[in-house]
């Protein structure tokens, strides 16, 4: 096989070099910078372009790191290797692997639906497709973002007419930025933010994303209220000391998980938005059948379920076992 799964990671013998390794290794490639697929220690690491940021964020210092404008070609080792936008997250990609007539694509984590922080997601034909599965169960059906986004709006309404802080969590890379350049077209008041985020907006607007006015939360003078006012924070951040600043607040979550029945309930968030930086349901089944792939490996979330119903297609699938996460709390 091109590509195989290892202690160490995804692995491609022919060309040597690693797909996200989850354990430190002479070469790694990256398909983008979430903590599941990017870990210190490696010899070097490729990615995109716009991923370098992020890298040289979470990396250290001396880390050797080589990237690729997205459809560009490296030759590595034996096989000829291109990265193609996902759609997951700014700079995140798919693997494109040729070796000997044989292609096979990696497809990292990736949504479908149009995301203005991000390029979108790119159909490649290959004959064997690695796929996710984070949300694949037939229950996780996306609405339109502009729906979701309207009910985020509407929310915030009713918590600043009755004169609350509104605080949304949200994951710190991607989704949070998505979020906020959707509500770009809504509004032009400042949106405050917790501090781990303020420099990976800082990324993004380098990128050309366009974001409504921020301001960190931490930058408010002491004493002033935030009744009415939008806070932005990572999920990592719920109860924190830094949350007693906004007494009274309303705290609502966006994720994908927000679809399961009870799961907002269970989270005790007051209010729960289902939007996710990952393909839903009908989305996996269709990119499969858009690769034209002959064999689909399924990695990381419902991999049974999913390559059971591939198979039941007549498509030859598999689950791999894989140290990504996907998309968790």
């Amino acid at each position: 096989m091109v590509v195989e799964p290892t202690l160490q990671g995804l692995y491609c013998d022919a060309g040597g070099f690693h797909i996200d390794p989850w354990q430190p290794v002479a070469r790694a490639v990256i398909t983008h910078a979430h903590a599941d697929h990017l870990r210190e220690g490696s010899g070097s690491y490729l990615c995109t372009e716009p991923s370098l940021p992020f890298l040289k964020q979470r990396l250290s210092p001396n880390a050797a790191i080589s990237t690729l404008s997205y459809g560009d070609e490296v030759t590595i080792g034996g096989v000829r290797v291109s990265l193609h936008p996902a759609g997951h997250v700014l700079g995140s990609a798919q693997v494109r692997i040729e070796h000997r007539g044989e292609v096979w694509v990696v497809s990292g984590d990736y949504k479908r639906t149009v995301d203005p922080t991000c390029a979108p997601f790119e159909s490649i034909r290959c004959h064997t497709f690695v796929t996710e599965a984070t949300f694949g169960l037939p229950v996780f059906r996306w609405d339109e973002t502009s729906m979701v986004v309207a009910e985020i709006v509407e929310w915030w309404d009713e918590i600043r007419t009755a004169g609350r802080p509104a605080v949304l969590f949200a994951y710190a890379l991607g989704k949070a930025q998505r979020i906020l350049a959707e509500l770009a077209s809504h509004t032009d008041r400042v949106i405050y933010v917790h501090g781990a985020l303020e420099d990976v907006l800082t990324i993004y607007r380098a990128a050309g994303v366009r974001l409504p006015p921020t301001q960190r939360a931490t930058e408010k003078a002491r004493g002033s209220a935030f009744a009415g006012e939008l806070v932005v924070a990572p999920v990592s951040a719920r109860g924190t000391l830094w949350m007693r600043r906004f007494a009274g607040h309303s705290a609502a979550f966006a994720s994908g998980w927000m679809r399961v029945r009870g799961a907002r309930r269970r989270r005790a968030y007051d209010r729960g938005f289902c939007l996710s930086d990952h393909a839903d349901w009908e989305a996996l089944v269709r990119t499969v059948a858009d690769t034209g792939a002959e064999r689909v490996f399924v990695t990381h979330g419902y991999t049974e379920p999913l390559a059971r119903y591939l198979s039941s297609l007549g498509i030859d699938a598999h689950p791999w076992r894989t140290g990504y996460q996907g998309e968790s709390e």
